[in-house]
């Protein structure tokens, strides 16, 4: 990089910073900081429900699968969110505003209390803050990663100094912030990915006089395939295993991406946002991953790890002219920082509406106390994540932090929250929360501690939320078959409500 690429870094960096001051004129509740005041356009949260699924985590732990496994990733990544965010679209995504306009909430879990009991809403609401630990840690793992695969600098800077421009501006901006910054860095990320892809077939042609498909054909035979064999990594059973966890993960089980399905302004503006975030999802990663896959031809011989910490910066250097090359590492620095900072701001959600008010009555007092709260919980979540993603080799590298740690342990906590809008599980109570979340983490710690006996890969990773759905399910029945237990009148009346589109309507 030189000097016109630490230029645009620092001034994209310096306009994140101005979105943040900005945005901070329009938050005045904390409504406002966590949800936008349920004003937020159906283009805006696709755009941003999308460029959060693409952290650094895309460019550094995908790269290297991408470089060594081929095209199977397209397939198990990419097509099953958008199938599974289409689906989304029809069964879960429109019941979010309709959740918010009917109790008023700013946090996803925080219907838990009146669906399940406080009990519930806090063991979910803890399970799933731990969980994000991992996942947040991850993400800012990659940043680190790829800074100094640009840069030289040292991977703990590059994860402690995005933390600095994080809480810069989320702190102050909240939800609104971040959106916006998913706009801007959707923008730059699109335009570096594109001279990236063209850059790639130009080069093809001019130094080994082939085109693209002539260049997929010199590839090794098992890299241009749909699925992987076997059982493990995105084999066929494996990839309609994690379609399931995707399902659970990209239409509310992450909360960040609930959160941008509440901030919108009803149900059909849910449908349109889910849909083009689907749309997104099933034509960009190509663009992206083709360079990435054709690895193997302009840099031979990488490890799977080498091409994971190195491949993606080579190739941009090899591809970007200067300036784009330093606003495209700012635009996965920023793209990384926004899935970090709407996560830290989804959590702060949590813990300030769901958990804090539990000890301490007063903080939802008044606006101004609450969004001090929102604030410094906001900061010190955070903190937490920076020193998981310091850790992150620890957890077996990024990648595996979220195949194996976050994709194993989210169902646990995604299935009462999800499947407590559907009246079909109206039936499911406190109970039912309860013990299939814990059960579920009970059996992913089981395994992990080698306990249970050996298993293969597909069955680890949807073992938790397998174990978590069926005892969801079995005290449902129980309660309905067994004990004849009548479902509480403002349940079902509130289920009712998030199926329909009567208040939308009226």
């Amino acid at each position: 990089m030189n000097w016109l690429d630490y230029i645009a870094v620092m001034v994209f960096l310096v306009v994140m910073v101005i979105i943040g001051l900005y945005s901070k004129n329009s938050v005045k509740s904390s409504e406002d900081f966590y949800v936008a005041g349920g004003k937020v356009p159906w283009w805006l949260s696709g755009i941003s429900h999308h460029v959060t699924g693409y952290s650094g985590v895309v460019f550094v732990g995908y790269a290297g699968l991408a470089y060594s496994k081929g095209t199977a990733i397209y397939f198990w990544w990419a097509v099953n969110i958008a199938v599974m965010v289409a689906l989304g679209s029809v069964l879960i995504a429109p019941r979010w505003p309709r959740l918010r306009r009917a109790l008023g909430i700013q946090s996803p879990t925080e219907y838990l209390r009146m669906r399940y009991s406080t009990a519930a809403q806090v063991i979910v609401a803890v399970s799933g803050v731990l969980t994000k630990l991992l996942d947040v840690g991850a993400k800012w793992a990659s940043i680190g990663i790829l800074v100094y695969a640009f840069t030289g600098i040292p991977f703990w800077i590059g994860v402690l100094s995005s933390a600095v421009v994080s809480l810069l501006y989320m702190s102050i901006g909240g939800l609104i912030a971040d959106l916006w910054t998913d706009f801007a860095q959707w923008v730059v990320q699109t335009a570096a990915g594109l001279v990236l892809f063209f850059g790639t077939i130009a080069y093809l042609s001019s130094h080994f006089s082939m085109n693209l498909f002539q260049a997929f054909a010199k590839l090794p035979a098992d890299h241009f395939t749909v699925f992987n064999s076997g059982r493990g990594q995105g084999s066929l059973s494996w990839t309609l295993l994690y379609a399931v966890t995707i399902f659970l993960s990209y239409n509310g089980g992450t909360w960040s991406l609930a959160t941008r399905f509440i901030s919108v302004k009803d149900a059909k503006d849910a449908k349109r946002s889910a849909m083009l975030s689907s749309l997104l999802y099933l034509i960009w990663p190509l663009f992206v991953f083709t360079p990435m896959w054709l690895g193997p031809i302009f840099l031979p011989g990488l490890t799977e790890t080498e091409a994971a910490n190195t491949l993606y910066a080579s190739l941009s250097k090899m591809f970007l002219p200067n300036g784009l090359l330093g606003l495209s590492l700012a635009a996965m620095y920023a793209n990384t920082l926004s899935m970090c900072t709407s996560d830290c701001n989804t959590i702060s959600a949590v813990l300030t509406r769901d958990i804090l008010p539990i000890f301490k009555k007063d903080i939802l007092s008044t606006d101004k106390k609450e969004l001090f709260t929102a604030r410094m919980t906001t900061i010190g979540f955070m903190g937490l994540t920076i020193i998981v993603g310091l850790l992150y080799q620890n957890f077996g590298g990024v990648a595996s932090m979220i195949l194996s740690w976050f994709a194993a342990l989210l169902g646990p906590t995604a299935i009462p929250l999800l499947l407590g809008m559907i009246p079909a599980f109206k039936h499911c109570d406190s109970k039912a929360a309860i013990l299939s979340t814990l059960a579920g983490f009970s059996v992913f710690v089981l395994n992990k501690v080698h306990v249970l006996p050996a298993m293969e890969v597909d069955t680890a990773l949807i073992l938790p939320t397998a174990v978590a759905f069926i005892l969801f399910v079995a005290v449902g029945l129980i309660n309905h078959y067994g004990l004849k237990k009548q479902v509480p009148e403002d349940v079902d009346s509130l289920l009712v409500r998030l199926s329909t589109d009567n208040e939308e309507n009226g």
